[in-house]
């Protein structure tokens, strides 16, 4: 009786403990119940983002990336006056529930870009290529990988993104309202662009093609 007991208990407090895992999936699409808004409102239903109003994709970037954006959203670290509340309406286990389900769901394909002009996309190729070493301007590639497709946990996709989220980001760190990047590493690089670098490196990078993480490649 004893042993039975003991075996109903275990499976009452594993059915308690799944019960009380709050659930990714649930939070992007209808939010948690205590004040965060579902994530897809704003960021699609595939995690897709939305090009034109600024928001990025979430699908698919570093599980441990997405995790510290929310924490540094949360603490004041990283400031959006949209993510703010909904983050501050998630609890730790709420956090790590979405970076998870949006780290592992695939690639959407991202929206058309129209055709790049030749010296819109012959200075974002340089820059992000090569760089600007007059100015000790390094090339994008050397943190975020070849084509943009993202570097571990610290240095996320750029290709896939819009351009109007990469020109609104980098305008955010030359401007110091955001300051989160390891080493301040992005702090140095946004600050030697002028406007028109900025230009061309999102327009450069929203053209490119998006290649999935190697988890998600058949």
């Amino acid at each position: 009786m004893l042993r039975i007991a003991g075996l109903m208990f275990c499976a009452l407090w594993v059915s308690c403990t799944l019960a009380d895992t709050p659930d990714g999936a649930t939070i992007a699409q209808q939010g948690n119940g205590h004040g965060a808004a579902p994530c897809m409102a704003c960021h699609s239903a595939d995690g897709g983002g939305q090009a034109a109003a600024g928001f990025p994709r979430l699908a698919g970037l570093p599980e441990a990336y997405l995790r510290k954006q929310l924490e540094d959203f949360a603490n004041g670290t990283r400031v959006n006056a949209t993510m703010q509340p909904v983050v501050s309406a998630l609890s730790d286990a709420d956090r790590d529930a979405v970076a998870l389900y949006y780290g592992k769901l695939p690639v959407p394909a991202p929206a058309p870009v129209p055709p790049l002009r030749d010296d819109v996309a012959k200075l974002g190729q340089e820059l992000a290529t090569r760089g600007r070493w007059s100015d000790t301007l390094p090339a994008c590639e050397q943190c975020h990988g070849p084509g943009g497709i993202g570097v571990g946990d610290h240095f996320p996709p750029l290709a896939g993104q819009s351009s109007v989220y990469i020109s609104n980001e980098l305008q955010a760190w030359k401007q110091g309202s955001r300051h989160n990047d390891p080493l301040q590493l992005m702090q140095h690089v946004a600050a030697t662009l002028n406007d028109k670098d900025i230009e061309a490196i999102s327009a450069w990078y929203a053209a490119q093609p998006v290649t999935p993480p190697k988890e998600q490649q058949p």
